[in-house]
């Protein structure tokens, strides 16, 4: 019965088995954390604990689902009864069963991020308040870091230091935006991402009886990547394990990295305060890395002073040295790495897959896209527009939500006109006027048309009516479908479909294809969930939307999708791992970072960031710098990372600047020519180093991802600037930029 323990070192055997009470466990860069966590909960029903009584929260969906599913393997399908899931999904599931209590309805919205800043955009806009300073960003940011350390508009307005900061930065009005932000939100019977801990610390804290209530279900509490909490969910977690104080947190400090999302490593390293009879147990055995990984990445962080002390260790074998190479600037190092990954791809036969390349700034993507782009080699970036942000997927979701919450006032702005049906902004802001003047919701106004006193013309009037029809008609239909038919219906008979149809650009053409994707998804959530409901119940288009509402950022890393070479910032490849890393940028000011200078702790967390990028690779790591680098317009100079000086050297290996023998006297000249003119701060000129070693000319065929075969009529401009015009079979003529053609020679 017991012989999944088989499985587990003694390490982690002893913090499965032997843990009773408040348990922390301190685990290095992979040392099976989420194994321990796994069969933790494994351990627990095998003891007899109920599944109903155990709580698991993690940061991710992607990771509650992995180790739900591990678990059922073990333990069957009982497994199902845990509440497993990230802070966010599991704080919205108990704020739905409570929602009278906080004045909310059980379908109440989660507005994300854009959904935040359009309205916040409104507010401040209605305000008159000058654009410039009160950037939408920043208010954002701002109301957010409020929110996650419980300061409500009450505790702002009494608060003497948080005024006198946003009086200093010439913004005295944000806690009136704060204040109408949250009356606007409250209407529209909507949560943003922050307010489900807020609402949850409220609820728990204003309301014993209910506090009592889960402290009672979740007998066993656990808590996986505990160092990433940030004070509302710390003072959750406590909160509701204060009762039975059964919580086994599991975490490696030196992974931290998160503090400008509210993270507080502190949460982490003072465990034993909070819980001083807790056991504590170290994961030290690395089974990810080779030794020369492992070792050099003890080096670096070995100099952290703000720490739990371990020793990581592995048996996995040596393996090569850390590569660092020195490049002339940017480009330079953009095309060694490319070269370097396709060299690794013919000599090993290795899928695009294997390769990461990872930066501290999505601004360093642009020159590395070039270079693998003229080797045609294929690559994914993470962090840029996610496929929930694009426009066509954002206006058929706001449908969705129209549906199941009528009050959700940026759902209705969003698709009040759209397909145009001739209710413009003019009427927008008279229904507008009339539910401020009401006390009412717009959809209030809206499905009352016909009695309220608004001066509109018969068209018009007409017009809102047949609106108000259709979302109730879709609405009817969404209580008797599933998720999945009610969003085919909605896409059709809404018109979102027909609009995309009409645009045949390759543009439109993709977006369509989007909403095809969208509804392909909701296929699979339907099956996915089907199982877990009885007979005669249904996967509803809410628990769909909810499912989106919370998805993170790394939720959309899918290694199983496609082949594809990964660029992402250091900060994104947490928790993932590879074969092979390259590391770029290794500057001063750039990594670490020039905002990270003025504050030892700021110091130590960039030096944490090195150290997650260091042991995200299997087997080989390469790691380069620029001298010269481009940024804000100009070539700067710059200065090899401090981070490189801590590297022990044994486990490193120095490579001196290489390129192709083609281009190495262009780069020479460059140089010179750089150092003879850098006092008149020029920008450089870009090295060509035709990646493709091929030759473009009139008449040959070639063939383009996106706009098929077609043939060469016209070659015009130098260097960046040459363009290569194509007559396509499908799509006509069409003039693009040699550097981002994408055109493949055919034979």
């Amino acid at each position: 019965m017991n012989e999944y323990l088989n499985n587990l070192n003694k390490s982690q055997l002893k913090s499965v088995v032997d843990s009773n009470g408040p348990s922390i466990v301190i685990a290095g860069a992979g040392a099976g954390k989420t194994r321990v966590l796994t069969y933790k909960i494994v351990h627990l029903i095998s003891k007899g604990v109920n599944p109903f009584n155990i709580l698991g929260l993690t940061f991710t969906n992607k990771a509650a689902r992995e180790m739900k599913n591990r678990i059922e393997k073990i333990v069957g399908p009982n497994a199902k009864n845990i509440w497993m899931g990230t802070f966010h999904s599991i704080f919205a599931k108990i704020l739905r069963y409570e929602s009278e209590l906080m004045g909310y309805s059980s379908n109440f919205s989660i507005y994300d991020t854009d959904d935040s800043k359009s309205l916040l955009r409104r507010i401040i806009k209605n305000l008159n308040l000058d654009i410039d300073l009160y950037k939408v960003n920043q208010v954002q940011s701002r109301i957010s870091s409020l929110k996650n350390n419980l300061i409500t508009v009450n505790a702002y307005n009494n608060n003497f230091d948080l005024k006198k900061q946003d009086l200093i930065s010439k913004r005295e009005k944000i806690g009136l935006i704060y204040e109408t932000y949250n009356k606007e939100c409250f209407k529209a019977d909507a949560m943003d991402f922050d307010d489900l801990l807020l609402k949850t610390n409220e609820l728990l804290h204003n309301y014993p009886k209910i506090l009592h209530k889960y402290q009672m279900k979740f007998q066993h509490i656990l808590v996986d990547e505990y160092q990433d909490t940030n004070h509302a969910q710390y003072l959750i977690i406590k909160s509701l394990a204060s009762l039975n104080e059964n919580l086994f947190v599991v975490g490696d400090d030196a992974q931290s990295i998160y503090s400008f999302r509210g993270a507080n490593i502190d949460n982490i390293l003072n465990f034993q305060k909070d819980y001083p009879d807790a056991s504590i147990f170290k994961l030290e055995q690395n089974y990810r890395s080779t030794k020369n990984i492992v070792n050099a990445a003890n080096s670096i962080i070995k100099n952290n002073k703000n720490q739990y002390f371990k020793n990581v260790w592995t048996d996995n074998e040596s393996g090569e040295k850390i590569f660092v190479k020195e490049n002339f600037n940017d480009n330079e190092e953009a095309f060694n790495v490319a070269n370097s990954i396709n060299s690794i791809k013919v000599q090993e036969f290795s899928p695009n897959l294997d390769f990461a390349i990872l930066y501290r700034t999505n601004a360093q993507s642009r020159s590395i896209e070039e270079a693998l782009n003229k080797l045609n080699l294929k690559y994914k970036i993470f962090g840029g527009l996610s496929f929930y942000s694009r426009k066509e997927i954002k206006d058929l979701m706001a449908y969705f939500k129209i549906v199941v919450n009528q009050n959700d006032e940026e759902a209705l702005r969003r698709i009040i006109n759209y397909p145009k049906r001739g209710i413009g902004l003019t009427t927008l802001n008279k229904l507008s006027i009339q539910a401020n003047k009401s006390q009412k919701t717009i959809w209030n106004i809206i499905e009352n048309i016909e009695h309220e006193k608004i001066n509109l013309n018969s068209s018009t009037l007409n017009k809102l009516i047949n609106f108000s029809d259709q979302i109730k008609s879709f609405k009817l239909i969404s209580q008797t479908k599933d998720a999945l038919e009610t969003a085919i219906i909605i896409s059709k008979e809404s018109g979102v479909l027909n609009e995309l149809k009409k645009d045949m650009t390759p543009e439109g053409i993709n977006r369509y294809e989007n909403i095809q994707e969208l509804i392909n998804g909701i296929r699979n959530f339907v099956i996915e969930n089907k199982e877990d409901l009885n007979d005669n119940s249904k996967v509803d288009i809410n628990s769909y939307i909810e499912e989106i509402a919370l998805i993170t950022d790394l939720d959309d890393f899918d290694d199983e999708e496609n082949d594809f070479i990964s660029l992402m910032t250091i900060h994104q490849s947490k928790g993932l791992e590879f074969e092979n890393i390259f590391i770029v940028g290794l500057e001063e000011n750039l990594f670490p970072s020039q905002m990270s200078m003025a504050s030892t702790l700021d110091l130590e967390e960039e030096r944490r960031l090195f150290y997650v990028a260091l042991t995200r690779a299997k087997k080989r790591i390469s790691i380069s710098y620029a001298l010269n680098r481009f940024r804000f317009g100009n070539m700067i100079h710059s200065e090899p990372s401090r981070f490189l000086k801590e590297l022990d050297e044994q486990f490193i290996e120095y490579n001196s600047r290489s390129v192709s023998n083609n281009n190495f006297n262009s780069v020479i000249k460059l140089k010179k020519k750089f150092e003879k003119n850098k006092l008149k701060k020029i920008v450089l000129e870009k090295i060509n180093y035709n990646f493709q070693g091929q030759q473009f000319e009139i008449g040959m065929k070639v063939k383009h991802p996106k706009f098929g075969i077609g043939v060469i009529f016209n070659l015009d401009g130098q260097g960046i600037n040459k363009k290569i015009s194509v007559k396509f079979k499908e799509f006509g003529e069409k003039t693009l930029l040699e550097q981002y053609s994408k055109l493949e020679i055919i034979n």
